[in-house]
């Protein structure tokens, strides 16, 4: 794998499927529950901590399927749809660096939520801030991140987690 700097939906895709970091390592979900369409950018340096970052956008349509369940006459994106995006991302920064191991969100700091995503707005933009990848007997990823809508943050989370298995059994 050569290592890109950005990411189309059938890349994302392909690595839903276990294709781009190979069997058994960091992959992202399928859809429905995968909440990237792009990697717009992912480096190992940069961001607000020097050690890397990573900027994804989600195309907002209002058929998507979360609006039809939540709720009902009141759609919304829920919430934890989009730091759920946070911790795929700061996953798949590790594969990209070349670890190996499968992902878990292990957890986060302080998560607020200050505006939400309604059917009409256009576009969700996350920005992953790396703070630090350990590697040792677990490989660990620890970043914090934000969701705007349509260029407005509106969801923040501190000290987002997420680590790399090479068993899941007696996780």
């Amino acid at each position: 794998m050569s290592k890109q700097n950005a990411y189309t939906r059938e890349e994302l895709l392909k690595c839903s499927r276990g294709e781009l970091f190979g069997p058994g390592n960091a992959q992202l979900p399928a859809p429905n529950m995968l909440m990237i369409d792009r990697i717009t950018h992912i480096s190992d340096t940069g961001g607000r901590f020097g050690k890397g970052e990573i900027v994804a956008e989600l195309d907002i349509h209002p058929d998507l399927w979360f609006f039809q369940c939540h709720f009902e006459g009141d759609p919304v994106m829920p919430g934890c749809l989009g730091l759920d995006a946070m911790w795929q991302l700061v996953g798949f920064h590790l594969g990209w660096l070349g670890y190996k191991g499968r992902g878990r969100a292990l957890g986060s700091g302080e998560v607020k939520f200050f505006g939400q995503v309604l059917p009409d707005a256009k576009k969700v933009t996350y920005t992953i801030h790396i703070k630090r990848t350990i590697n040792r007997a677990l490989t660990l990823g620890i970043a914090d991140g934000s969701v705007a809508v349509d260029g407005r943050e509106i969801y923040t989370a501190e000290g987002l987690r997420v680590g790399l298995f090479t068993s899941t059994d007696s996780f």
